[in-house]
């Protein structure tokens, strides 16, 4: 393994992230304009190319729009940016947004599912060692963190076996969105990480190539959490 020194952030990078953090946080509301390159420039205390770079990233992550000759507009991302703009909107000021958090669980409650379907369909037996060694590492990890991270190996598997490209990238983004809050989340998550037989339903599911009781398997293994939070949060909401 050939290792590299390690860089300290770019400026450029300085210049995205606190652009992203005033879009995101609504301090920029859509349609508004952003002061010129060379105000930014000036703002920022960086030169006109880190101010241009930032900007260009961040309109190809549909944040912003750059019209030659005119203003440069803030965009909706709720309309137009991608799943990896997840991990931002979960974890704010290092607090963890509720809403977000909620849609995250929604989002596999029905991609998992599929994902199983899929993965029972295409690779069936091929699955079996790597899934039940993935359940017997959970089984022996008594850490609630630890043990959310050995559940994400486990659909790591799953979702190879789908041998699906967009479920994979889905897959992707929506891990890189969780893990920073495996330790928020740990009460609620309990209640599926800790059900071990569940893990072990599924694998039998996708290993004996049934997809539809490898669906069936999978919502209930994610459905208990999901449903827990979504009553936690309506409770918060009345309250």
């Amino acid at each position: 393994m050939a290792l590299q020194p390690v860089a300290r952030r770019s400026v450029p990078d300085e210049v995205f992230e606190q652009i992203v953090a005033d879009v995101v946080g609504g301090e920029l509301a859509p349609g508004s304009a952003l002061p010129s390159e060379r105000r930014l420039a000036e703002v920022l205390r960086v030169s006109r190319p880190a101010v241009r770079e930032a900007l260009q990233r961040m309109a190809q992550a549909g944040l912003v729009e750059v019209r030659q000759g005119d203003a440069t507009t803030v965009r909706d991302f709720r309309r137009h940016a991608g799943l990896d703009l997840l991990p931002r909107l979960l974890l704010r000021g290092g607090e963890l947004d509720l809403a977000v958090a909620r849609s995250i669980l929604e989002a596999r409650l029905h991609i998992g599912p599929k994902v199983a379907e899929l993965a029972a369909e295409r690779a069936g037996a091929r699955l079996a060692a790597e899934l039940t060694a993935a359940v017997d590492a959970l089984e022996a990890d008594t850490d609630p963190v630890g043990r959310q991270r050995r559940a994400l190996v486990f659909w790591d598997h799953v979702v190879d076996g789908a041998d699906s490209i967009a479920f994979r990238l889905m897959f992707n983004s929506l891990r890189v969105a969780y893990e920073p809050a495996l330790d928020a989340l740990a009460a609620v998550m309990s209640v599926e990480v800790d059900r071990v037989s569940a893990y072990r339903a599924l694998t039998a599911a996708i290993a004996t190539g049934h997809p539809a009781p490898a669906r069936t398997a999978a919502e209930d293994l994610l459905g208990p959490a999901t449903d827990l939070f979504l009553s936690a949060i309506r409770t918060l909401e009345e309250s």
